[in-house]
């Protein structure tokens, strides 16, 4: 009788320069058994991205030399296959620039602040989608 291999871990990329909540949500998602990757700037997650496979991202708006909505842009240009799998993180949700841009763009937006149960919720929605409750997450 054949046994399959054990079953890989999802990675999921958190994109934020704020080294302190990135380490806060590494430990986090890791205690959840997911691979986790971490980038500060866009330019660091577009190179992880080029040589890593992730399953979700978690994406700060605010970076140091460019905008996290632009980089969701880039970012799903080059992998279509991510989209839908990125979640905005922001404390500037009601922003005209932020409100204008998410309605082009269907994104998940995680408010800042969250609570952890909200980020696990999210990417357990993504990895797993027929276990799925609710389609939207506007936490």
């Amino acid at each position: 009788m054949m046994t399959s291999p054990p079953k890989k871990p999802a990675t999921v990329l958190i994109v934020d320069d704020e080294a302190g909540l990135r380490r806060v949500l590494e430990r986090f998602l890791e205690r959840h058994r997911y691979r986790v990757l971490s980038a500060g700037t866009a330019e660091s997650a577009y190179e992880v991205l080029a040589s890593e496979e992730a399953d979700a991202l978690l994406l700060d708006i605010h970076l140091p030399t460019m905008s996290g909505l632009a980089l969701y842009l880039a970012i799903i240009h080059r992998w279509p296959a991510l989209e839908g799998r990125i979640a905005i993180m922001t404390g500037d949700a009601e922003a005209e620039e932020v409100r204008t841009w998410l309605e082009h763009h269907q994104c998940t937006v995680i408010r800042k602040p969250f609570n952890l149960q909200q980020v696990t919720d999210w990417v357990a929605a993504v990895l797993h989608p027929r276990d799925r409750s609710t389609g939207a997450m506007d936490a």
